[in-house]
Parts: C-alpha cells; sequence; structure tokens
C-alpha cells in the first residue's frame, strides 16, 4: 500500500496522498478499463466496436474530464457542480448500453482519483471514486427505453448521490453537525451539489432542439442510416 498511497497527519486527522507509483496504477487501470471496451457487446449486438464507435466514447469520455474542471462552485469538504460532466458519461450509456458505460464511468472515476483526490482509507477511495462515478454507467440499462437518455441520466446521478450518501454516513460522520444525523447531513450535502447540476443538466436536455441533435448524434454513432429515426428521449 505503500508504494501507492502515502499517510499525512494533520491536526490529528489522517489523510493519504497518492504516490507517483499510485498514479501511475490509476492511469494504467484506466487505460486498460477503456481499451477493455472494444470487446464488448455493444448496442447493435456486436462484440467489437468500431473506430467510430471508440471515436465517440473517447470523445465523451474526454469531454465529461475536461468539463469536470469548470465547476460552478465547490464544496469546502470535496464535490462541486460542474458543466453537465456528469450528462456525458450517462450520454455513453445512452448510445452503446451498460458494458460500455460501465467501463467507461470506471475509468472516469480513475481520472477524477488521480486529478482531484481526497483519501482517508482505501474503502473510502474506493466508495467515493470508483462505485460513486462508477455508477454514472448505470445509464446504459436504459439505452432502449423510451426517455432513455432522461431516465439513464437520472439513473446514473442517484447512483452517484447513494455511494456519495454512503461514503459521508461511513467515514465523514465526524463532521456532522451536533443533533444532526449522520445520514441527514451527507444526504443534504451530497445531495445539494449533485441535484443543482442534475437540476440544470435536465433543463438544458428539455429543450427540443438539444434533445433532437442527441437523439442524432446517438443515430450515427451507431452507424445506422440517417433515415432510421430513433424514439426521442
Amino acid at each position: 500500500m505503500q508504494l501507492f498511497l502515502e499517510k499525512v497527519v494533520e491536526d490529528g486527522y489522517t489523510s493519504y496522498n497518492i504516490t507517483r507509483g499510485g498514479y501511475v496504477l490509476a492511469i494504467i487501470l484506466a487505460i486498460i478499463a477503456f481499451a477493455v471496451v472494444s470487446y464488448f457487446m455493444n448496442a447493435d449486438g456486436k462484440f467489437r466496436m468500431s473506430v467510430k464507435q471508440l471515436t465517440f466514447s473517447a470523445l465523451c469520455l474526454a469531454l465529461a474530464f475536461v468539463l469536470s474542471n469548470i465547476k460552478l462552485f465547490k464544496l469546502p469538504m470535496g464535490g462541486s457542480v460542474t458543466v453537465f460532466s456528469m450528462f456525458f458519461i450517462t450520454y455513453i450509456g445512452y448510445l452503446y448500453g451498460p458494458r460500455v458505460s460501465l467501463s467507461a464511468a470506471f475509468a472516469y472515476g480513475l481520472l477524477q482519483l488521480i486529478v482531484d483526490p481526497y483519501i482517508i482509507s482505501v474503502p473510502q477511495l474506493l466508495c467515493d471514486y470508483i462505485l460513486a462515478f462508477g455508477a454514472l454507467g448505470v445509464a446504459g440499462f436504459f439505452h432502449n427505453s423510451r426517455y432513455g437518455m432522461f431516465k439513464g441520466y437520472l439513473a446514473g446521478i442517484f447512483g452517484r448521490f447513494f455511494f456519495s450518501t454512503l461514503s459521508g454516513v461511513v467515514f465523514f460522520a465526524d463532521y456532522a453537525p451536533e443533533g444532526m444525523h449522520p445520514l441527514a447531513y451527507s444526504a443534504a450535502y451530497n445531495g445539494s451539489y449533485i441535484a443543482a447540476e442534475g437540476a440544470l443538466t435536465v433543463v438544458v436536455l428539455l429543450v427540443p432542439a438539444v434533445r433532437a441533435a442527441l437523439n442524432r448524434i446517438k443515430v450515427e454513432a451507431n452507424e445506422k442510416s440517417l433515415k432510421k429515426q430513433v424514439s426521442l428521449s
């Protein structure tokens, strides 16, 4: 563990910094996770994704990563409202289904760990970065359903909320104000930034032109004829 994490004790609190070996491991795992995507069965029933499909997935992942660093506001103990970053991870699921989206979300969680880590233990690391961000990948289970883009996004951000709240209860209960239950505090804290970004994103998705454009991209991304229509989300 010392090869990947370095203990830091400050004001009686113990946290961990990622070592050079930890960064290398996280980058390797992220690359492997995204590479595995090309061997998963995608929405059209093929086991290997085409260059075009890989390109669309990589662009969505890169866009989500870039937008995650454009923060409208950031909370003092982690969490922030970004410019639609979570949506583009769930959108991968809308394009290609759960197997691809879960792998992409796992890679995204590792990237977030590399860029903005706050670690107090390995279980907390797994909960806040692997499970919470990885939960965005459940959006893929709605890729063929009516209003799948909306359902997938809402399911994804709820999954992130669940694991972030769980982390707050288990690992950060001491931060809850006196007289306030840790569950209520964690739910309010994590719900504030996740709900704010979710509401902002849904408002944009309700614009007919935006929704129609995203559905056209899905048709193109799956290499189907543009004459074929997908159900509007």
